[in-house]
């Protein structure tokens, strides 16, 4: 556990029924001369944005070329376009892509540096647009962090671009804005949720403040995720995940995550596998791998969400990667081989995982190569 340590969050952050009312006060207070509405193309075949424009009093523009797990390319464009849009004000609604996107404009527009740029030396970046961020998945906590997540096409692998000028000046959190999520999204991302949680607790730069967001996102989504993804009319599930989301996002701004996502980063960009989903794959075989280092951290996680009972340590961790591998089938999250991966493939795949230093420093048992290609290997 570090002994220094720091919380950044957003400055604001609303919640709650109704909550997109914000809006309009929001838009007084910043005064801008016009909205930059950052959604994608789901995001407008729903309607959903409709609720942010019909509280808008002031110009906007529409930026929705914005695809799942964009890469350093269509930021650069789409930074291009918001330069040339004359808007002032950033609005983003909807998932990690949409919000990571939004995050990168920000800190780009007018900028003499670029998302490449970035990528080599992300300490760089300054807020040039202030922002809100309007999650409309259960998962992603993109609203509550630091990090931009980009796809490398060259290098096969996805890229985390972390600096405190992205965090967000705004946030909402309205159920309202999950209630219609598909199933497949909620569950994907929910266990992206998940996943923040529990590396972020477990990891070795936890600390007291990081543990508190990660445990009490732990404690909403143990619970929760599971009918919060299958039940359309599951309202306090749902905004359970909507709260524990954002905890966990709170939660990696001042730790991080551990081996989970670090190998899951070349998944996504060489068989560009959702986010959740290669997280999804990985989380039990490297929970497993990490638990003799974990036994007291998954204990509290036990008493947190089950309550103390008389088990042994040992037997509280165990309960807890169970509850884990119960999650992860009752979602129906499928194996690598799904993806046309094969076994041949798995040692480029843990070498590029295990290069993801930022990560694996993090990570509470060190892993060599041929550990890596096991943990794989048991998610084939």
């Amino acid at each position: 556990m570090l002994e220094k340590y720091a919380l950044k969050v957003p400055a604001v952050v609303y919640a709650g029924s109704d909550a997109l009312d914000n809006i309009k006060p929001i838009i007084e207070k910043e005064k801008p001369s016009k909205v930059a509405l950052f959604v994608d193309k789901g995001i407008e075949k729903t309607g959903l944005h409709k609720k942010v424009i019909e509280r808008l009093d002031v110009p906007y523009a529409i930026f929705d070329e914005i695809p799942p797990e964009p890469d350093y390319h269509v930021v650069e464009a789409v930074v291009d376009s918001f330069s040339s849009s004359g808007a002032d004000f950033i609005i983003a609604m909807g998932g990690g892509s949409v919000m990571d996107t939004a995050k990168l404009v920000s800190v780009l527009a007018t900028a003499p540096y670029t998302v490449k740029d970035l990528l080599k030396t992300p300490g760089m970046a300054a807020k040039h647009v202030r922002t809100l961020m309007i999650p409309t998945t259960a998962g992603t906590g993109s609203e509550a962090t630091c990090n931009a997540i980009v796809l490398v096409p060259e290098d096969d692998i996805k890229v985390g671009i972390v600096n405190d000028a992205m965090i967000a000046d705004y946030v909402i959190l309205d159920p309202v804005t999950i209630m219609n999520l598909p199933e497949k999204i909620a569950a994907s991302t929910g266990l992206d949720a998940l996943c923040h949680a529990i590396e972020c607790f477990t990891g070795t730069k936890a600390n007291p403040f990081s543990d508190t967001f990660a445990l009490k996102a732990l404690e909403l989504i143990l619970p929760s995720i599971e009918k919060a993804v299958k039940d359309r009319n599951a309202i306090k599930e749902k905004e359970n995940m909507l709260i524990a989301a954002f905890y966990a996002g709170v939660a990696i701004t001042s730790s991080g995550t551990t081996a989970v996502h670090a190998l899951s980063y070349p998944l996504g960009g060489r068989y560009h596998i959702a986010h959740g989903v290669s997280n999804a794959m990985l989380l039990v075989p490297v929970m497993k791998f990490n638990a003799p280092s974990c036994t007291e951290r998954f204990s509290i996680v036990y008493d947190a969400v089950f309550g103390r009972d008389g088990k042994s340590p040992e037997e509280k961790k165990d309960a807890v990667i169970k509850r884990l591998e119960e999650i992860v089938a009752n979602l129906s999250i499928p194996h690598l081989s799904k993806f046309g991966i094969t076994d041949g493939d798995i040692p480029s795949l843990a070498e590029a995982g295990l290069d993801v230093k930022r990560l694996m420093v993090n990570n509470p048992r060190p892993m060599t190569l041929e550990e890596a290609i096991a943990i794989y290997r048991e998610a084939l």
